[in-house]
């Protein structure tokens, strides 16, 4: 059996403690931290040599990340481990998956580029594809993606009485009608036509069918909540019932968490693939097996 050893950079400790129980694998020691000039600082004070490596660190705000994880990922390697994973719950630079203006580059490309060059093999759960159908267009090592649907359809039958599924976009329709139909519950896609960043004209079609029941807005990643809050706002004026809104990823840039909270929203829902309030929805177990299965084929 592979002797496992895991770590996570700050604010992934929570969930690298659950997926670790799951495995039953050891939590390694490391010190992680910078220099007032900023610069990062890496010391493994665990035994890692010819161990399996599995590193927590979503990558949110990925930019303050890459260099700690890099210095960590080489450190480990310098000191004899076999492989190492990435279990990186939000993966970032998936926006930018084309040229659309001149002197532009591909950094979704660039990106998985770089992260290829220091680990062995990565796990992400939903990133935002595209024109990007799969990792593999991008990346050169072994990549896995798990599915969140599960367990959010799993927390609206066990929370939510009488729901209707509303998805922000036509982008949203494949897995919004996974999860209605995972969730025993109908649902509804939204026309998005977005002006800007934050200026959002959206559509409700039929929305006088479900007048009686919970609305559950769902979004893969919630950063300026502002279609949200723009839905909730339409969703108020004909008469529905306050909105329980779900994501899977609570990126909340700015005050955009306080600003959809004070629109009237009944709950904030999110997985917890980025550390936040709002994580109720808990995929350790569906990380912990693919973690294992990863490992598995290293």
């Amino acid at each position: 059996m592979k002797s496992i050893v895991f770590f996570s950079l700050p604010g992934n400790e929570s969930l690298m403690d659950k997926i670790a129980c799951k495995t039953n694998a050891k939590i390694g020691k490391a010190k992680i931290h910078n220099f007032p000039d900023g610069e990062s600082y890496i010391r493994i004070l665990s035994d890692v040599k010819d161990k399996y490596i599995v590193i927590i660190c979503s990558l949110n705000k990925p930019d303050e990340k890459v260099i700690p994880l890099y210095f960590l990922c080489k450190t480990a390697k310098s000191l004899g481990a076999k492989q190492v994973c990435l279990v990186a719950p939000y993966h970032a630079y998936m926006r930018q998956d084309q040229i659309f203006h001149f002197g532009e580059g591909v950094t979704a490309t660039y990106f998985a580029e770089l992260i290829s060059g220091f680990v062995d093999g990565i796990i992400t759960i939903d990133p935002h594809l595209h024109r990007i159908k799969s990792l593999s267009e991008v990346y050169r090592i072994p990549n896995s993606v798990i599915h969140a649907t599960n367990g959010i359809s799993k927390w609206i039958k066990e929370n939510v009485k009488n729901p209707v599924l509303i998805g922000p976009d036509e982008e949203s329709k494949q897995w919004v009608s996974l999860v209605a139909k995972k969730a025993e519950a109908p649902f509804l896609i939204l026309k998005k036509i977005r002006h800007s960043d934050t200026e959002v004209d959206i559509s409700i079609p039929k929305v006088e069918h479900y007048e009686n029941r919970t609305p559950v807005l769902l979004d893969d990643i919630i950063s300026t909540a502002q279609t949200m809050i723009e839905t909730v706002h339409h969703l108020k004026k004909v008469g529905m019932k306050p909105v329980v809104c779900i994501g899977i990823h609570a990126v909340f840039s700015g005050n955009a968490y306080q600003e959809l909270l004070e629109c009237g929203v009944a709950q904030i829902v999110t997985c917890n693939t980025i550390d936040h309030p709002s994580n109720a929805i808990d995929l350790s177990h569906e990380l912990s097996m693919e973690v294992q299965k990863f490992i598995s084929r290293l």
